[in-house]
């Protein structure tokens, strides 16, 4: 009975050990089990990546929503509808099986009814780049529906600019943020002016230069200076900005299926932080419009 009782509690002295040696060896088999399923993604990820073009653009019908607006051609004008024509077909080079759009989704399905109804007579109608691009390239695909992926909250301000000024006056350094409108000013007033000697093709294709895309985020990048003690709302507006444009990544991955080539037609401003969740997401890869717009 000594005995016995003495080799119960050697193997209760034990018992912690072999727990966690049994927790361990299930970890490993789990993580073993994971990996292969990971892997098994992962290749078939690197097989058939989503291809994703992010075509950043002005505001085509310039409604007046952004910090500074820039005022526009009439886009229904032959000159334009022809330059249009153009660059749909250089788009179609790209063979998308996809187009997505700035709307917010009014279903599950993210489908578009505007988009069934479509006919080239809407052309003439509406001024919107989601109409001129978005809609007129996938008809010219073929397409059965074009998809809004666009993020817009009751309840969260993604773009706090009102807070920044507010935090602007109260100390005192207003003319750093004034400086900062200035330049955003001085860029719409340069884009003007390039509409009266170049093309949409050509507008477009100096927008999606990587280097004009990079100088555009720094101009984001340039409001984190405007913070301190508890108050930072030039951080504050950064983040809400990519959680906005998080989501909209999220939106076009429940969407995207292995092999799509989606292009993905957005106002400028969203080019940057929407590239950088593309190439850095697993199974997706990042497309350059002007290797088509040429």
């Amino acid at each position: 009975m000594f005995l016995r009782y003495r080799a119960s509690q050697k193997m209760m002295n034990r018992w912690p050990s072999l727990v966690a040696t049994l927790l361990l060896t299930t970890l490993a088999v789990t993580q073993d089990a994971a990996f292969a399923v990971d892997s098994k993604k992962a290749q078939s990820a690197a097989s058939t990546p989503v291809q994703v073009m992010i075509l950043g653009t002005y505001h085509f019908d310039s409604p007046g929503l952004d910090v500074v607006n820039m005022a526009t051609d009439d886009v229904t004008s032959p000159r334009r509808q022809k330059e249009l024509a153009q660059l749909t077909e250089q788009l179609a080079r790209f063979a998308p099986t996809k187009v997505m759009v700035e709307m917010q989704p009014a279903t599950d399905s993210a489908t578009i009814p505007a988009y069934e109804k479509f006919t080239s007579a809407d052309l003439l109608k509406d001024k919107n780049e989601i109409t001129q691009i978005g809609f007129r390239l996938a008809h010219r695909m073929k397409h059965k529906a074009v998809y809004a992926i666009d993020e817009q909250s009751e309840t969260v301000d993604y773009f706090p600019f009102k807070k920044l000024q507010a935090y602007a006056k109260a100390q005192n350094v207003e003319p750093a943020l004034n400086a900062l409108v200035e330049m955003w000013q001085s860029k719409a007033k340069v884009m003007e002016a390039d509409q009266k000697v170049k093309t949409i093709g050509q507008m477009l294709r100096s927008m999606n230069e990587p280097g004009s895309i990079l100088r555009d985020q720094m101009q984001y990048s340039a409001l984190l200076q405007f913070g301190g003690g508890t108050d930072w709302p030039g951080a504050e507006l950064n983040a809400a900005w990519f959680l906005r444009n998080a989501k909209i990544q999220s939106k076009l991955m429940k969407l995207a299926e292995p092999g799509d080539r989606i292009v993905v037609v957005y106002g400028g401003g969203h080019s940057y932080a929407l590239r950088e969740w593309v190439k850095t997401t697993c199974g997706y890869q990042l497309v350059e419009p002007n290797k088509y717009l040429r």
